[in-house]
């Protein structure tokens, strides 16, 4: 329930302004000298106090006298807004009530002029109750635009799972017609069983992927569900493997449960302002039931068409297969790109520097959302001088610059950058920028350690040839200097724009508090003086 509170310069009731508490001035003793008097009520003004009700005529409301006889009926300045109708209250001389002032109420939506009004305040009432059947009360404005895609996504995908499940009965009965109904009942069971225990299996192995590549995981499982459906929708036509088809289908839709449901959380949590998330959640599940029954009333419509031809009954799922499918994956690539998630990743983190870094500026996370799209396809180590977080690899080849570096560690260091050689080459461009996070590092210093390590590689690029000469001649003392004086620099103006830089993305709603990694970023080393 909203509450607004409305003041009118002709109202005859006076309410003050909310003094805030202050625990300081609420401790000092009180002085009697300044001390509040008791409230004494001045000489009301003559000036009437005016509203009109839809079932109550304008009157004159006499003022109000502390002490003495109350007016019969009055209108408060209270406002009410709910579901759609606007309420007020009122007092009628005995009581206090809520009467509706504005809006779609319940009790005039047949109080018209004429069949067209009714029919619009009829269809005002029913939009604002499925309005609030289906969608939160507060979230996101791109919130709308994802239940659209998501709508299409269910649909269809759930017309090609009624499809498919019939399918796979008609490959048991065709398959096993001579065989007893107990060795079809112990296949399904042992396709459940093994594509549960895959689920198992894929969600111990990934699980720090669902945060650090939500939308590249959830859509590259998408795929292999709608490609599981396919197969599925084959056991028709090879029924003597119904038991291996139907198990590669099989683990192929647990693999992308699992990514459902440990990514729904992230999602949800992305749409919710106010906190409410269990609202968020509840919605999505009420939605997902209601269209999975509209893609199940699709097939069954089918169904009834093709009932009396059974070459076209048995046909119909590869016709329909790639139309639906197609557009199943449309609807899911497009529900995803209006998830803006605020959850700080290494990748996400180092784009909003880049920017930053760039331009002084911060991106929103719809901004970095529309950069970073879906990528299906990794493209991490495609960029000069690539930045890694994790531990030193023995595999690729550390140049003698990034040597001092570690030598100079100190106790009060909770952080390291070094060059590292990712391919045989000796150029620039053949080289990646490592950062090291120590045990104990805070998330400050992951931002920190991050900005220092963009700021590196600006320095680099600028003057690319000089640095590849100095890569060259890594041994001399002109190039050792030059080098620690790029990573001086680079750490005081690192140090100087982080406060501003966090201030900056936790007032445009990023979650600063934490950054999310992988498994292989996790990695730390430990200091260990002589």
């Amino acid at each position: 329930m909203n509450v607004t509170l409305h003041t009118h310069t002709n109202s005859q009731l006076y309410c003050t302004r909310p003094v805030r508490y202050d625990p300081i001035k609420a401790t000092k003793p009180i002085d009697p000298k300044t001390s509040l008097k008791p409230l004494a009520v001045s000489k009301p003004s003559s000036i009437p106090f005016k509203f009109n009700h839809e079932y109550q005529e304008e009157e004159k409301i006499k003022p109000l006298h502390f002490g003495r006889e109350s007016p019969k009926k009055f209108d408060l300045p209270v406002v009410v807004h709910r579901s759609g109708t606007i309420l007020r209250y009122y007092w009628d001389g005995h009581e206090m009530q809520l009467v509706s002032v504005g809006g779609v109420s319940q009790f005039s939506i047949w109080k018209f002029s004429s069949f067209e009004d009714g029919m619009k305040k009829v269809g005002r009432v029913c939009g604002v109750a499925i309005r609030n059947f289906f969608l939160p009360r507060e979230v996101n404005e791109n919130y709308m635009k994802y239940v659209k895609w998501k709508f299409l996504h269910r649909v269809f995908s759930s017309a090609l799972q009624v499809l498919a499940t019939q399918a796979m009965f008609r490959a048991i009965g065709m398959g096993y017609s001579r065989s007893l109904p107990s060795a079809a009942a112990l296949n399904w069971v042992l396709k459940d069983g093994l594509g549960r225990l895959s689920r198992c299996i894929y969600t111990a192995s990934l699980a720090s992927d669902f945060d650090t590549n939500l939308k590249r995981v959830r859509f590259s499982t998408s795929i292999l569900c709608s490609l599981s459906i396919g197969v599925e929708l084959l056991t028709p036509a090879y029924p003597a493997h119904f038991l291996l088809l139907a198990t590669i289908a099989n683990i192929a839709k647990q693999i992308s449960l699992a990514c459902y449901l440990s990514t729904g959380t992230a999602v949800h949590r992305s749409f919710a302002i106010s906190d409410n998330l269990g609202e968020v959640s509840a919605k999505s599940q009420i939605q997902t039931v209601c269209f999975d029954n509209v893609g199940l009333l699709l097939a069954a419509t089918f169904n009834i068409l093709f009932r009396n031809n059974q070459r076209l009954l048995a046909a119909l799922p590869f016709v329909v297969y790639p139309i639906f499918s197609t557009i199943d994956l449309f609807g899911i690539y497009q529900s995803l790109k209006h998830v803006h998630l605020q959850t700080l990743t290494k990748d996400r983190l180092e784009l909003i520097i880049n920017i930053w870094v760039q331009h002084k500026y911060i991106p929103s996370p719809a901004e970095v959302s529309e950069r970073e799209g879906i990528n299906i396809i990794s493209s991490k180590g495609r960029e000069l001088l690539p930045i890694r977080v994790g531990c030193l690899n023995p595999k690729r080849k550390i140049p003698r610059l990034s040597l001092m570096t570690l030598r100079s560690l100190k106790d009060t260091d909770f952080y390291f950058i070094c060059l590292e050689n990712h391919s045989r080459g000796s150029r620039l461009k053949d080289h990646g920028i490592l950062l090291s996070m120590r045990e104990g590092a805070q998330t400050s210093d992951m931002i920190t350690g991050l900005l220092q390590a963009c700021y590196i590689r600006e320095g680099l690029l600028v003057k690319t040839a000089e640095w590849e000469n100095v890569l060259k001649a890594c041994d001399s003392s002109d190039s050792a200097c030059e080098w620690r004086t790029l990573m001086r620099e680079s750490k005081q103006r690192a140090e100087a724009d982080v406060s501003e830089m966090v201030e900056k993305m936790s007032g445009l709603g990023w979650a600063c508090r934490n950054v999310l990694l992988s498994a292989r970023e996790q990695a730390r080393y430990s200091f260990m003086a002589d």
